[in-house]
């Protein structure tokens, strides 16, 4: 990014403030304010880089002459022992900002990583991989950036950016009908998308003319039914307990987006480490 979201650099703060607190006691005992040092980023597994501008932003919050040169581009493949990032400038601060920094890349290279699999997992197809709300709180905005740099798009930010009308609204208002009617009424400038868990839902869905169709656990046989039956009327999006050994699969029926809350749920963080060089 050129410019850091106010979003991600509110978490940058938070997270600084969570870990540093009142003082990096260590660090300050030990380390003089005017030591200068030399640092970098290694890579020590294979995966897709992301994150490292963040990382750079950790260091220039605690030291705005801080010197952070990333040397490998965002959603990068690369192997182990890769050199990543050099730091350079006030010891102290490359010090006090490590944990946090290497934090922030290591989840979010875990993330682009897994979403780069199951966008290689559907090539060929025209199924997009999406990503869910399931994000770590407070982390929304860095775990979503996360999956577009390991080739994936985002579905809606949060709440307030899309209407998704799922089964216990519709339970709460009475039908499909009176609940998209609703929210036309209600947000005519946004896009609905409604949920289905069987092929009667689905046509509940299509005779109100929802533009967009969550496909709830459906089984892939359920999934082609769907695609045939929608004809190009709505675009469908197949979600729930899908994984990489299924997600080919489901990309062949004609789904036009997957959607996933493993990619930021259940995330392995990269693993990766800062050594000193000066």
């Amino acid at each position: 990014m050129s410019r850091l979201e106010p979003e991600i650099a509110l978490s940058i703060e938070r997270a600084l403030r969570e870990d540093i607190g009142n003082g990096d006691v260590t660090t300050n005992s030990i380390i003089a304010p005017d030591a200068k040092a030399v640092c970098r980023i290694v890579g020590k597994q294979h995966g897709v880089v992301a994150g490292l501008d963040v990382a750079g932003a950790v260091f220039r919050t605690l030291n705005s002459e801080i010197e952070f040169e990333p040397r490998v581009a965002e959603g990068a493949m690369v192997k182990p022992e890769e050199f990543l990032a050099s730091i350079s400038g006030s010891a102290q601060a490359i010090l006090t900002g490590e944990r946090t920094a290497l934090n922030f890349v290591g989840r979010m290279s875990g993330i682009a990583t897994t979403t780069r699999r199951f966008v290689d997992a559907v090539a060929g197809t025209r199924a997009v991989i999406l990503d869910t709300r399931k994000t770590a709180p407070g982390l929304r905005v860095v775990d979503k950036l996360a999956v577009k740099r390991g080739g994936g798009d985002n579905h809606r930010l949060g709440l307030f950016d899309m209407i998704l009308i799922k089964n216990n609204h519709i339970d709460a208002c009475g039908s499909v009908r009176e609940a998209v009617i609703r929210a036309r009424v209600a947000h005519p400038e946004l896009e609905i998308e409604v949920e289905a868990r069987n092929l009667m839902e689905v046509n509940a869905a299509l005779e109100i003319q929802a533009g967009r169709i969550l496909l709830d656990n459906m089984t892939v046989t359920m999934l082609r039914e769907v695609v045939a039956i929608n004809s190009g009327r709505a675009k469908l999006e197949a979600s729930g307990n899908i994984t990489l050994e299924t997600v080919g699969e489901i990309a062949k029926t004609g789904v036009d987006f997957i959607s996933i809350g493993a990619l930021t749920h259940s995330v392995k963080n990269f693993d990766l480490s800062l050594t000193w060089v000066d």
